[in-house]
């Protein structure tokens, strides 16, 4: 049966009020004229904001071939929790999941439809050359720690898991919408390793990539949860949970 949508696009968003028309018109400006994309579901996943998120992405117009939901959550619980949302919410044959500050740009989602695969997952690891503005000495090593880790740990292959922008088969994202467990900013890595569990073809994919000055992540204190979770993934998977 045919989905009514090519592409469902996933926003996480926490008292993302004043950065979310910017992003929205920049994404349907994007889309004007790509009808091998169109029609097109934007879904905002509001995590419990505690400013007016929901009301004004509501608000912002849209063209016909572009449809607009708010899906929110009673309470902040977590960006893993509001992807699930929005992932279980969506209708279209693909998924694609953007960071509401669009650090990667909405335009290199060419980049991950040239890829055939349950998951092509953008990565800042494959091609640093590609990263045009970089983030802080302190959030890169530990990020690029947090990789090694994984990798040490047989939880993934991949350089990088935590770039907010992959595009996932529509199928595949219901389902793994079913079974992701995790709230916090470890969803991606769980995300992964589910999939691969599962015998989906997951492809690192390099993109373009800046740096936003207001990201929400602490390193140190959103560090140390997502390790604490990655132990929690590798005990699932040596009890095949």
């Amino acid at each position: 049966m045919a989905r009514p949508f090519r592409l469902s696009i996933v926003i996480p968003a926490f008292n993302e009020a004043a950065r979310l028309p910017g992003t929205l018109r920049r994404i349907t400006g994007f889309l004007a004229g790509r009808s091998h994309l169109l029609p097109v579901e934007i879904i905002v996943a509001d995590d419990g904001s505690r400013d007016e998120t929901a009301r004004i992405a509501g608000a912002v117009p849209m063209p016909s071939n572009v449809e607009m939901r708010v899906v929110s959550l009673d309470r902040n619980r977590g960006k893993g929790a509001a992807v699930r949302a929005g992932l279980a919410a969506s209708r279209g044959d693909r998924v694609l999941i953007t960071d509401a500050d669009l650090a990667t740009p909405i335009e290199e989602i060419e980049t991950l439809l040239s890829v055939e695969a349950g998951i092509a997952a953008g990565s800042r690891g494959v091609r640093r050359e590609l990263i045009a503005r970089k983030q802080p000495l302190l959030r890169d090593l530990l990020g690029r720690l947090f990789n090694r880790i994984l990798r040490l740990l047989s939880v993934t292959t991949l350089k990088d898991t935590q770039c907010g922008f992959k595009l996932i088969d529509g199928d595949l994202a219901r389902v793994l919408a079913m079974q992701l467990r995790l709230d916090g900013f470890a969803f991606d890595v769980e995300m992964l390793a589910r999939a691969e569990r599962m015998g989906q073809r997951v492809v690192e994919v390099p993109v373009r990539w800046f740096h936003q000055d207001s990201s929400r992540v602490h390193a140190i204190r959103h560090g140390l949860q997502m390790l604490r979770d990655t132990l929690r993934i590798r005990w699932w998977l040596w009890m095949g949970k």
